[in-house]
C-alpha cells in the first residue's frame, strides 16, 4: 500500500520566500472527493498525473499516483472536472533533511498560503523554521480537495 505522510502548517512571514530553489504552477480537478476518497487530475509545468487518496484527516492516507498523457489532462480538467479548479505555485524551499512545498493558492483560493512537509514515518522529527506558523494538519478545510468545494474567498472568517 502506498501511503502519504504530511503535515500542514500556515505561515507566520514571508521569511520563506528568500530560501526558494524552485517554483512549480500546478492546475488541478477533482473528478471526486467524497467521504472515502478524492480523485485528482493535476498538471504542472512539465507533468500530467491522475492521483487518487483516501479521505483520511490527519497526516497520514493512502495514496496512488500515475502519469497520464498531457493532452488526456487538460481535457478532463475542461470537461469533467469539478469547478472551481485548483490553481496554485508550489515553492519548494530545502530546510535541514527535508524540502517544505510551500503552495502560493491562485484564482478562488487567492491569498491563501500552506506549508506542508513530507515525512517518512508520522513520528520524524524535522526542523520548524521561524517562519512557520500554526499547524493545520488536522483541518479539513486546508485540504485541496475541500478548497475546491469551498475556496477561501468564501470563508468568512480564514
Amino acid at each position: 500500500m502506498a501511503t502519504e505522510i504530511e503535515r500542514k502548517f500556515l505561515l507566520a512571514n514571508d521569511a520563506w520566500r528568500a530560501l526558494v530553489s524552485r517554483s512549480i504552477h500546478y492546475r488541478q480537478g477533482y473528478l471526486n472527493s467524497d467521504a472515502h476518497s478524492s480523485v485528482r487530475i493535476r498538471v504542472s509545468d512539465d507533468t500530467a498525473k491522475i492521483n487518487i487518496k483516501s479521505a483520511t484527516i490527519g497526516a497520514q492516507r493512502q495514496e496512488y499516483e500515475y502519469d497520464i498523457p498531457a493532452n488526456d489532462a487538460h481535457e478532463l480538467l475542461s470537461t469533467l472536472c469539478h469547478k472551481p479548479l485548483i490553481e496554485k505555485v508550489r515553492h519548494l524551499v530545502p530546510i535541514g533533511a527535508h524540502t517544505w512545498e510551500i503552495d502560493e493558492f491562485a484564482g478562488e483560493n487567492q491569498g491563501l498560503i500552506v506549508a506542508e512537509i513530507e515525512l517518512r514515518h508520522v513520528d520524524e522529527a524535522f526542523d520548524k523554521p521561524d517562519w512557520l506558523g500554526q499547524e493545520v494538519t488536522e483541518e479539513i478545510r486546508y485540504y485541496n480537495n475541500q478548497l475546491a468545494k469551498h475556496p477561501y474567498s468564501t470563508w468568512s472568517s480564514a
